[in-house]
């Protein structure tokens, strides 16, 4: 049972790295500080205030941005170099219990949960922000914040329950990731054409 909550912590703070990644520290960090979780001693350092802090600012900061059309495909674009190493981090972090070998292990296999969520959430996002409205962004950016905290919670009670629906989770990101950047792709030609040609058709008889 230490084991598969062991696997259900690394792969969980993973998966949420790529979605809110200031988020699941100070949660999960949290948790540790005030005794309702017991954190392997690698994560310890997870509890301690200037981490804590540091974290519930940039929380502040990410939930802000994220509610921001266009401004959080940027967002996201910057953190592709952020969210992946700390996502690889918190997965060998979270089996410090384990070989060196298995720890290897849980931190390519956690930076490749990582990247994947991240790319699908900002794939996602993007495709999204071709709409005019906001409300779609928001409804998107609000379902996060909610998927986030069911999956954290199921990572501390459920752990079984988790490593399912996490491998679900991979198989529809698998299918998914081509099928957006596809039609991202046909958004930017669309984009490169008008630009194209609305010149000819706005340019005056001598």
């Amino acid at each position: 049972m230490e084991n598969l909550q062991s696997m259900a912590l690394a792969a969980g703070l993973a998966w949420a790295s790529g979605i809110r990644m200031y988020a699941a520290i100070f949660i999960v960090g949290l948790l540790g500080r005030f005794g309702y979780v017991h954190l392997p001693d690698h994560l310890l350092l997870l509890q301690h205030d200037g981490v804590l802090v540091a974290a519930g600012i940039m929380l502040v900061v990410e939930f802000l941005a994220d509610k921001v059309p266009g401004f959080d495909s940027v967002w996201d674009a910057i953190h592709t170099f952020i969210r992946i190493p700390i996502g690889a981090l918190l997965a060998w972090g979270a089996m410090g219990d384990a070989a060196p070998d298995v720890q290897l292990v849980a931190a390519i296999l956690g930076g490749a949960i990582t990247g994947g969520t991240h790319l699908a959430k900002a794939g996602t996002r993007a495709a999204i922000n071709t709409s005019p409205e906001p409300f779609s962004n928001w409804t998107a950016s609000f379902g996060e914040d909610g998927i986030l905290l069911g999956g954290l919670w199921l990572v501390f009670h459920h752990p079984a329950v988790f490593l399912m629906l996490l491998a679900l989770f991979l198989a529809v990101v698998i299918w998914l990731i081509p099928k957006v950047f596809r039609f991202l792709r046909r958004v930017w030609r669309k984009l490169r054409g008008a630009e194209t040609v609305m010149p000819r058709h706005s340019a005056q008889p001598p």
